[in-house]
């Protein structure tokens, strides 16, 4: 038998019983379905983190107060050090020549109002670095200005949200809001950018770093983010930054850097884990289908006993008929994984449509996996009844005995 018979003979047998043969396509179709889902919501999963650390800006490292190596967990975010970190660390740390700018951060919250207006907020305090450093953009006005960290000037940025729950149609820049029991005169707008990190850009106030420190009575900061020149200056920067903070806290090892490659890097590795562990989830439902092809066939060959007598008869030897069964088992599972992809695509898009702020994207190397998988799991399942087929005896499949 040639190449074309097997496949002509396979195609009409896998349609002769349609009630079999969709019983077959539809496990094939949702054990791919599953696994192409699966592996792309992982996947998706990973790129959308990766993406969110990679908006916080190029080269940087987050310098925190404490060392999570002698507490034993996470360094804390705020206060409980030997010493905190202040805003004359800061300015040190923006003297070595691997360093490109430093944004000092005091965070907290406050009740912002204007006139009869109020609202709680996220008030963050830094200087002009940290636009460049966190790639802010602007809807209208300018950002903090540049000059002395030290001087509390009364000015402020507001986000997009804050701007109209406050001021309405009313134009914002050159206005005066009161933050707590101080007023301030807004020079700037965020530009609406969702949500970074859990922080949501529309809801924040930043104002100068020394007067977040007046309004907050503080001198400790929140942390310092620096950015280092170059990806090659990345671990030289954290070095000074840790000798210098030694040096400026009489020998304590008390700060923290976290190098945003090193974050990448165990996200990605935690991410990728995930999903190749939610794809073996979905791959349990390839194997019953499988299962289900194996037990399908296994009827299949009861039921075809003559037509396998009758080509035995006619010289068809055990390979050839292997073949057939093999070739259908194929055709079944090819024709269920590609429903299947389709299936999953439409969901995929649908799931888009119903969740924007979830960029779900399909994982470009997930229809291969499943594809394969699929062929493997058919053929592997169908081996029994081709040999099942294969080994019966002409007279005796021609008397259905």
């Amino acid at each position: 038998m040639q190449l074309n018979d097997i496949l002509l003979f396979s195609m009409r047998a896998a349609t002769a019983n349609r009630g079999r043969t969709l019983l077959m396509l539809l496990a094939m179709t949702i054990g791919v379905g599953s696994v192409v889902v699966l592996i792309s919501l992982g996947d998706s999963a990973r790129r959308y983190v990766i993406g969110e650390f990679t908006s916080l800006g190029t080269n940087l490292l987050i310098v925190l107060p404490g060392r999570s190596e002698t507490t034993g967990g996470p360094p804390p975010l705020l206060g409980g050090t030997p010493r905190d970190l202040t805003l004359d660390d800061a300015m040190a740390l923006s003297r070595a020549a691997t360093v490109r700018r430093t944004a000092p951060i005091i965070a907290g919250s406050a009740p912002v109002s204007v006139g009869n207006l109020e609202r709680e907020m996220m008030v963050l305090g830094s200087t002009s670095e940290l636009s460049e450093i966190r790639h802010l953009d602007l809807a209208q006005g300018s950002f903090l200005p540049p000059g002395d960290p030290t001087r509390a000037q009364a000015v402020c940025v507001i986000g997009m949200k804050g701007r109209q729950e406050l001021f309405g149609r009313q134009a914002a820049v050159g206005q005066w809001l009161r933050i707590g029991d101080r007023r301030f005169r807004v020079i700037g707008i965020l530009a609406s950018s969702g949500v970074s990190l859990g922080e949501d850009l529309g809801e924040l106030v930043i104002i100068p770093v020394a007067a977040a420190q007046s309004l907050f009575n503080t001198s400790s900061l929140f942390r310092i983010l620096v950015e280092a020149t170059s990806p090659e200056g990345m671990e030289q920067t954290r070095h000074f930054i840790l000798e210098t903070i030694r040096a400026r806290h009489q020998g304590e090892d008390d700060i923290t850097v976290i190098t945003q490659d090193a974050v990448l890097a165990t996200f990605d590795r935690i991410f990728r884990a995930l999903t190749l562990s939610v794809a073996g989830i979905g791959a349990i439902s390839l194997v019953v289908a499988g299962i289900m092809i194996m037990n399908v066939m296994l009827v299949a060959v009861s039921n075809r006993r003559a037509e396998i007598g009758l080509l035995k008869a006619l010289g068809a030897s055990q390979r050839q008929i292997m073949g057939l069964f093999l070739t259908e088992s194929a055709i079944l599972s090819l024709t269920g994984a590609g429903i299947g992809l389709l299936l999953a695509l439409l969901g995929m898009r649908l799931a888009a449509f119903l969740f924007p702020q979830f960029p779900l994207q399909l994982a470009p190397w997930s229809p291969v996996i499943a594809l394969a998988v699929a062929l493997f799991t058919g053929v592997v399942f169908g081996v029994l009844p081709a040999h099942r087929a294969a080994v019966l005896e002409p007279v005796l499949a021609l008397a259905r005995r």
